[in-house]
């Protein structure tokens, strides 16, 4: 029998198409690694946030397949429950409601003098009161509502809910404090609020969860409180590109523009558009390409020899793994360089990568100032990104900080001719991303096509998730794994060198 879990349940307030999606053609939702290493992350957050009170109860089972096995764990909970034990991780509770089974799973039950209190743990970061605005905490809430209502069905006195975040304001030093690291807010009054719809939202997901794909046209929910991952199946039967591929047009606005029949480049040119979008809709109408030569050798008499190239890979782990490192901090793992030392000279190449043990900032900062010099011109693809990890590296490691901080300030941004449209091509379909760019720039060369490398990294998420693995891996998978992780990021800068080379060669062209 299908029935509601917390999960289900945000679902359904969410979207009751993404509800019935997820139950009846899961394999329709588009997860990406970012989105899977977060979901990793969070069962490493639950599980250290379990010792917050002190010494608990974990009631997690699963059965020989590897499914949990909820009968027992509400079984188990029911014991520790009559037995007075203070903290009960992941308790267990069903509650049948118009022949609908809905279950959830307390992360840290805590007995008080008078009940039991609710502690919701999420692996996302709190960052200050002001943040934390009704309409931000909302997306929590419906979720703690959805348990106080079990658990209250079941006779559980619930005297307290309250969120568990990670602060992001908390930095490492020596061993970890996990009553520093987590952030604890008393979401009552909110709750309460959200109590109150809980009971019909449960009775309309239930025929939800009964009937036929219910039809739902896009919109804000779409990306309101979090990215659907059913937005592509839900976009299937529009021509492209559409209204959706504009360049940085809000959600918002383009969900307006689509109830209002604009959907096509041709519905859309007659529309209110910035210059980069006007641009984007006219190529594309007109099958042209847009280059503006004298910009472009505007551009590139800012950069000067010695030429460098430059790319970092980082980790974003929940919970910080060293000594000077936030929640979800980038930090910088690996990086590929290549170099140019005057015109028509040799093309050199170095890289660093870290043993995915110790923490590899250091020797990548020493190894990065010993072979970039102070005053060289270096460019970076969407340059803050480099920017701020060598502007957070100067900040840690005094001796470095003038060389890391003249790298930084000497680097001129490789997206910048094509942001500022010096050169737009219709295959770029309104992004600028290198991802984008190069297939544009180069459409059938194999050496600059992501998808040949023969590895198991292509892209940046693949990236983040394998490294912190391979201290995990026997010795010939740590191998094939970093060859990977080597080849994908020389591939970055190579092709950081091709678009540069392309754009002398559109610079100069007749």
């Amino acid at each position: 029998m299908k029935g509601l879990s917390k999960s289900r349940y945000t679902k359904f307030c969410q979207c009751p198409k993404a509800l019935w999606l997820h139950l009846y053609q899961p394999e329709l939702e588009i997860i990406d690694d970012s989105l899977q290493g977060r979901f990793e992350e969070g069962n490493k957050v639950g599980n250290l946030a379990m010792g917050l009170f002190g010494p608990y109860v974990d009631v997690t089972t699963y059965k020989e397949d590897g499914v949990l096995d909820i009968p027992t764990m509400v079984s188990k909970t029911l014991q520790e429950i009559e037995k007075g034990t203070q903290n009960i991780c992941e308790a267990s509770f069903t509650y049948v409601s118009q022949g609908c089974m809905n279950y959830c799973a307390v992360d840290i039950l805590h007995k008080t003098p008078t009940g039991w209190a609710i502690y919701e743990v999420k692996s996302s970061s709190y960052r200050s009161e002001k943040e934390d605005t009704p309409k931000e905490l909302r997306k929590y809430t419906r979720d703690i509502a959805y348990q106080k209502w079990i658990l209250e069905n079941y006779g559980i006195n619930i005297t307290g809910t309250y969120l568990v975040r990670l602060d992001s304001n908390y930095e490492r030093e020596g061993e970890l404090d996990i009553q520093n690291l987590f952030h604890i807010k008393d979401v009552r009054d909110l709750v309460d609020l959200e109590y109150k719809v809980v009971a019909n939202n449960i009775n309309r997901a239930i025929k939800i969860i009964l009937g036929d794909e219910p039809e739902l046209n896009i919109s804000q929910h779409c990306q309101d409180p979090y990215n659907c991952g059913f937005i592509e199946y839900c976009k299937g039967d529009l021509p492209k590109p559409n209204v959706f591929d504009l360049y940085r047009m809000w959600f918002s606005k383009k969900c307006e523009h689509y109830h209002n029949g604009k959907i096509t480049f041709e519905q859309c040119k007659d529309l209110a558009l910035n210059p980069i979008q006007m641009l984007q809709v006219d190529c594309y109408l007109e099958n042209r390409k847009h280059i503006n030569k004298e910009e472009i050798k505007n551009f590139l008499s800012t950069l000067h020899y010695p030429l460098y190239f430059l790319d970092f890979e980082t980790i974003q782990p929940a919970i910080p793994p060293f000594d000077k490192s936030h929640p979800y901090q980038q930090l910088p793992f690996q990086y590929s360089l290549h170099w140019i030392e005057e015109l028509d000279g040799e093309l050199k190449h170095s890289e660093y990568l870290g043993d995915s043990i110790n923490d590899p900032r250091r020797e990548l900062a020493q190894q990065l100032c010993d072979e970039i010099p102070f005053d060289a011109c270096v460019t970076a693809y969407n340059k803050s990104f480099e920017c701020s990890r060598l502007e957070e590296m100067a900040e840690i490691f005094p001796d470095l900080r003038d060389h890391l901080l003249a790298i930084s300030h000497n680097i001129i941004d490789l997206i910048e001719p094509f942001r500022k449209t010096m050169v737009y091509y219709p295959a770029m379909n309104g992004s600028f991303s290198i991802k984008k760019v190069l297939p544009a720039l180069f459409p059938d060369d194999p050496e600059l096509d992501y998808s040949n490398l023969t590895g198991s990294v292509h892209h940046g998420g693949e990236a983040m998730n394998i490294y912190p693995e391979i201290a995990n891996m026997n010795e010939i998978e740590a191998a094939m794994a970093r060859k990977s992780l080597l080849e994908y990021c020389h591939l970055d800068t190579l092709a950081m060198v091709k678009v540069w080379q392309k754009l002398i060669e559109l610079s100069e062209a007749n």
